[in-house]
């Protein structure tokens, strides 16, 4: 059996602003020279006891996309007899569409997180940390530079891995 935990995400070519530091009246200032706005939807799900993650991009999250996502994540555990995923309450996460689609795959299982509770999904801890590596006070001329730095850093966490363990993890 295998527990993943599943989000969407946004990335753009725009730089999001965080808190940083600098030189007392120095105010920083992030380049953000863009020409038009580019988004795609990141779709993830991560196993927070290997810290193994599964992504794939779109151009919008939607039932399509996300069984698109699901059909990865069982090819993916194929020799796993039970995949239970939790996910959050967006709609086309249940949407009717895919009432078919999960009783022709009876080894994955979708439970839904209570509603409004990001804190207990561990891949959004995931989310915050590419976020604070590749996006905050960044820029990028395009999507497709911001993918790559995505991949870059997201690479390793393809592969069970330590980092995502413990971004995983939850210390109450």
């Amino acid at each position: 059996m295998v527990i993943l935990f599943q989000d969407e995400f946004s990335l753009s070519n725009t730089a999001t602003l965080s808190a940083t530091w600098s030189p007392k009246g120095q105010q920083p200032k992030v380049d953000c020279k863009q020409a038009k706005k580019e988004r795609v939807t990141g779709i993830g799900s991560v196993n927070p006891i290997t810290g193994q993650l599964i992504v794939n991009f779109e151009q919008m999250g939607n039932y399509k996309t996300f069984k698109k996502h699901l059909k990865k994540v069982i090819n993916h555990y194929k020799d796993k007899r039970k995949i239970i995923m939790y996910v959050d309450n967006v709609r086309f996460h249940h949407a009717k569409k895919l009432k078919g689609f999960l009783e022709a795959n009876p080894t994955l299982e979708i439970r839904y997180l209570p509603a409004y509770s990001p804190d207990l999904n561990p891949v959004e801890r995931v989310w915050w940390y590419m976020r604070k590596s590749i996006t905050h006070n960044r820029y990028l001329s395009s999507i497709k530079e911001r993918i790559a730095k995505f991949w870059q850093l997201m690479s390793p966490t393809l592969k069970p891995n330590e980092t995502l363990k413990i971004l995983c993890a939850i210390n109450y």
